[in-house]
């Protein structure tokens, strides 16, 4: 039974901080305003939690270690380290791994423009590892993923108009492989065809060796109505387990996103708040987090105080079970934190002459680059680099400004050049041009090839026009 979103489930993003890497996760795809958000509705809902304008770690008890259950690992997958006080003004220079905070803020301010969904996927796809065939494909799957970030097609009537329009026979078994592949974009569940599939996809993030993983995948394959029509008795019989851990089970699932593509929401601008701050410095060019990004946050003291040892009371077990979700918060968020830092740092060493030199000097650079360096999944990378900024003297950009296809020769050639330095080249080429002479595409082609740059008429004529520039006989005209 194909089944669609409904109301029935509710099963959004809000922060319930049950100790699951699935947090790890949705904190990281965040934006920095969004995030600000979540940890407003944690302050609101637990206890433990505070804002802490300006503190000395010596203020901060330790909270007491034995007598309550902890399940929180030493190491999140995201590879980061935490204490039970949340700072955000790790910094550090290319190559050097320490350093600290500006002494004078940047102005931040900047309208971004949304991105769509569609605009995303076709990104990730031109970033990852595709021929040219599979791009094809991928393209007509992603023109029929709606919104909600469902394929709403069917493989096999795609599959019978493409044969109709191409001269290769494409089968239903091709375009199930290249949709496959894009069920592994990010955002998690995108390109599923109906609510099981998706929410399947997403557990299919999750360490394997999240407790009760396996009841709670096999729950969405067989129970999800029942679940739907809240039958508890249906699903402990059948799924064997316990009342509480039939609510953990419930708990994972509900933390899990029923429509993945809503996120990308281009009806509505944000003011864009930098998460990384590129400085020069003597020693080369200094990545720090923005300090003044995320508010800072602690374990409350007062009633960290109060957690006796050997104490079963409610009230004690209360403020037990949410110290445990506010200290998993922190290393959650201690977690994306090093994360977007390990990642921007790696990014940005290897695009320094942009930061020298401008569009013109930018490399070629795809998520596969990243992913193999800082030992992370495609997908993260693109997670982590979506909605999330970076200040520079140049100004802010995406984190996702900084790949670009590679044009002329093959990876790894020395003479190859970005796609995003090419059109730079080309807009400069333009700017310069005797207003009453303008440079044909065959022309501008000439003039790449003075520097090393080969690349076909077509491929100019391509750039120039996503550029919104008109050819050389309409500029001859406005002229």
């Amino acid at each position: 039974m194909s089944m669609k979103p409904s109301l029935q489930l509710r099963v959004g993003t809000q922060l319930t901080m049950t100790p699951q890497l699935q947090q790890a996760i949705q904190l990281l795809q965040l934006s920095t305003l969004d995030l600000c958000q979540e940890i407003q509705q944690a302050l609101e809902s637990n206890p433990m939690l505070e804002l802490e304008e300006q503190y000395s770690e010596q203020e901060t008890p330790e909270a007491p270690e034995d007598d309550w259950p902890s399940d929180i690992p030493e190491e999140l997958a995201l590879d980061s380290d935490w204490s039970d006080t949340y700072q955000d003004a790790t910094a550090g220079s290319l190559g050097s791994g320490s350093g600290s905070g500006s002494e004078e803020a940047p102005d931040f301010d900047r309208n971004a423009a949304a991105t769509s969904l569609h605009d995303h996927l076709l990104w990730q796809m031109a970033m990852g590892d595709f021929d040219d065939r599979e791009r094809e494909l991928g393209e007509c799957l992603i023109d029929a993923i709606n919104d909600d970030g469902y394929f709403t097609g069917s493989l096999d009537e795609l599959a019978l108009s493409l044969r109709a329009q191409r001269s290769d026979r494409v089968t239903t078994a091709d375009l199930e492989r290249v949709l496959m592949r894009l069920q592994q974009f990010d955002p998690t569940g995108v390109g599923a065809r109906d609510l099981r599939e998706c929410l399947l996809l997403q557990l299919g993030t999750l360490d394997p060796d999240t407790p009760l993983l396996p009841q709670a995948k096999r729950l969405v394959r067989q129970f999800l109505e029942a679940l739907a029509g809240d039958d508890r008795r249906l699903l402990k019989r059948r799924l064997r387990l316990e009342d509480d851990e039939l609510d953990s089970v419930i708990a994972m699932i509900r933390m899990l996103e029923p429509r993945p593509g809503q996120r990308f929401d281009t009806s509505r601008d944000d003011y864009v708040i930098p998460d990384l701050v590129a400085t020069p410095s003597p020693d080369g060019w200094r990545i720090e987090l923005n300090a003044e990004a995320l508010p800072r946050l602690r374990i409350q003291p007062d009633y960290a105080a109060l957690i006796k040892r050997a104490d079963k009371s409610d009230d004690n077990t209360f403020l037990r079970q949410h110290l445990q979700e506010a200290r998993w918060l922190l290393k959650s968020l201690s977690s994306r934190n090093d994360t977007l830092l390990r990642v921007g740092r790696e990014i940005m060493s290897r695009q320094v002459d942009f930061l020298e030199r401008g569009e013109e000097a930018m490399k070629p650079l795809i998520l596969a680059d990243i992913a193999g360096s800082v030992d992370m999944h495609e997908s993260t990378i693109s997670r982590v680099t979506t909605q999330k900024y970076i200040h520079t003297p140049r100004g802010v950009f995406e984190l996702k400004y900084f790949f670009s296809s590679q044009v002329g020769g093959q990876r790894g050639e020395g003479d190859s050049y970005s796609s995003t330095a090419i059109r730079a080249r080309i807009k400069k080429f333009i700017g310069e041009e005797p207003p009453r002479k303008p440079l044909s595409d065959s022309k501008l082609v000439e003039l790449l090839a003075q520097s090393d740059i080969c690349v076909a008429r077509r491929t100019v004529a391509k750039y120039r026009e996503a550029m919104g520039i008109p050819s050389s006989s309409e500029r001859k005209r406005l002229s």
